[in-house]
């Protein structure tokens, strides 16, 4: 048994986001942007997967573009338990930037049906867990 979780990420972020923010954004996308000065060594890019997803389904991807004066963010990974903590840091990061409140993103274990919504309130990440009606 894997212990994969589907997380996705759906965005715009302010345009007043550091471009530190940015930077290390783009490295965890796998664009060959120096890795983050704060990384620890054992750190990868968490949002570099591309093509057909092994345990979740569909397609792994990412996505960020320069639309209208602001960044917009969209990505599709499926990442090992064990590697979701290095995530919690950007996405905090990516919480407080976002350009409007609400729901930013999703994490699912991958064999189960209902996700934890990822929210941001005040510029603050919030978990939110669903239940099966």
């Amino acid at each position: 048994m894997a212990d994969m979780f589907a997380v996705e990420l759906a965005l715009d972020l302010s345009p007043t986001v550091p471009g530190a923010v940015l930077d290390t954004l783009r490295w965890h996308l796998g664009l060959g942007e120096p890795e983050p000065v704060d990384a620890s060594p054992d750190l990868f890019p968490l949002l570099a997967g591309r093509g057909p997803a092994a345990k979740i389904g569909g397609v792994l991807t990412g996505e960020l573009l320069r639309a209208g004066g602001h960044w917009s963010l969209t990505t599709r990974q499926e990442i090992h338990a064990e590697f979701l903590p290095d995530l919690d840091p950007l996405l905090e990061a990516l919480a407080a930037h976002a350009r409007w409140p609400g729901v930013i993103g999703q994490v699912r274990f991958y064999e189960e049906e209902v996700p934890e919504l990822l929210v941001t309130r005040e510029g603050k990440l919030a978990r939110v867990g669903l239940r099966v009606a």
